[in-house]
C-alpha cells in the first residue's frame, strides 16, 4: 500500500511541476497588460462650458486609434484623431448639443496594442 501512496505523490508532484512550466500568473513569464492611457483634457477638469464646445485629450503611443469611443451622457460623440510628432495621439471632438444645465462626464475607451482595454475620461459642468 505504501508503494502506491508513494507512486500517487510522485504522479502529482511531476504533474504539478508542469503545470508550473507553462507560467502560472504574471511572474511566470505572461506579459502584462498595458492599458492605453489618457492625458491633456481639454477643457480642463471641472471647468465650466458651452453646450456644443470643443473638447479634446491625449491618447497614449499604445492606442488603436480606430477603437477609441467618445460618449457623454451616453451619447456618442464623433471624433477626429491625429497622430502627433511623438507617436501619441491628438483626439478632438464637440459636446453634443443636447447636454445643457447639467454636469457631464466625458467617457473615453479604447484598445490597446498589448490587446487590453483602457478607459478614462473625466466631468465638465456644462452651462444652458
Amino acid at each position: 500500500m505504501t508503494t502506491y501512496n508513494t507512486l500517487w505523490i510522485l504522479v502529482l508532484t511531476i504533474a504539478a511541476n508542469t503545470g508550473w512550466a507553462y507560467g502560472g500568473g504574471a511572474s511566470g513569464g505572461a506579459k502584462a497588460c498595458d492599458k492605453p492611457k489618457f492625458t491633456d483634457f481639454a477643457p480642463a477638469e471641472n471647468a465650466e462650458v458651452a453646450a456644443g464646445s470643443a473638447i479634446a485629450f491625449t491618447a497614449s503611443k499604445n492606442t488603436y486609434p480606430n477603437t477609441i469611443k467618445v460618449s457623454v451622457k451616453e451619447q456618442p460623440v464623433n471624433i477626429k484623431t491625429e497622430k502627433k510628432n511623438d507617436g501619441t495621439f491628438a483626439v478632438t471632438g464637440k459636446l453634443p448639443e443636447a447636454v445643457k444645465s447639467t454636469y457631464a462626464r466625458i467617457t473615453i475607451a479604447a484598445d490597446a496594442q498589448s490587446n487590453c482595454k483602457g478607459v478614462g475620461g473625466w466631468l465638465v459642468k456644462v452651462k444652458e
